[in-house]
């Protein structure tokens, strides 16, 4: 099974996944890397393991998840990928981050392409659907990998709890739609790697949730 490899980063304790193929074709999901370190541990990661960065995806772009989107295009060239109705968060990140506090914050790049609700997004050999699941930004993007049983959910849904929805963009019964009309209809068993805290399952949450 290829699982994704968690990384967290940031004043926000983000979780930035990468997934590699095996061939080492690898896709970077939500770069939370902020820090020398953080981004010196991203780069080592790969070198170490000899991979091949072929993609960045944004899931969504809330400042935690994009933090190093321009340390990845400046290291391996690669532009973001996500739903066009999340770029005019993308073009807001150094103002937001300015709001928060938070100094040295430069523009991320501009998206290479967008994805919609239902396309197939491929790392390598890997086929990742994607599922729109907004709420907790307008256009949060959730990757299902079927073969290996696993999604990557963002800020959408985490272990007994859901993305916060009092950012622009956010709106709680959005949200609780998307989980329970896009998420929860997976198979029980699937794997839930969520943008904060650690994994769970869909079974767990339909069990425990106490949003839900």
């Amino acid at each position: 099974m290829i699982e994704p490899k968690a990384f967290e980063w940031n004043p926000f304790a983000e979780n930035t996944y990468l997934l590699a193929d095996a061939d080492g074709n690898c896709a970077i999901f939500d770069p939370g890397c902020y820090t020398p370190a953080e981004k010196q541990e991203l780069k080592d990661y790969v070198d170490s393991n000899g991979l091949n960065p072929v993609a960045l995806v944004n899931t969504h772009c809330h400042l935690d998840h994009v933090f190093g989107n321009r340390f990845v295009y400046e290291t391996w060239g690669l532009l973001p990928i996500l739903h066009r109705d999340e770029q005019p968060l993308l073009e807001r990140y150094p103002e937001v981050c300015r709001m928060y506090g938070i100094p040295g914050a430069e523009p991320s790049p501009l998206p290479e392409k967008y994805l919609e609700d239902g396309d197939i997004f491929r790392v390598g050999s890997i086929e990742l659907e994607v599922l729109l699941t907004p709420g907790h930004s307008p256009a949060s993007l959730s990757f299902y990998d079927k073969k290996n049983g696993y999604v990557l959910a963002g800020d959408v849904l985490f272990q007994e709890s859901i993305g916060r929805t009092d950012l622009p963009g956010g709106d709680h019964q959005t949200l609780l739609q998307s989980i329970r009309n896009r998420l929860f209809p997976l198979p029980d068993e699937t794997v839930v790697y969520p943008g904060h805290g650690p994994a769970t399952t869909i079974r767990h949450e339909k069990e425990y949730n106490p949003f839900l």
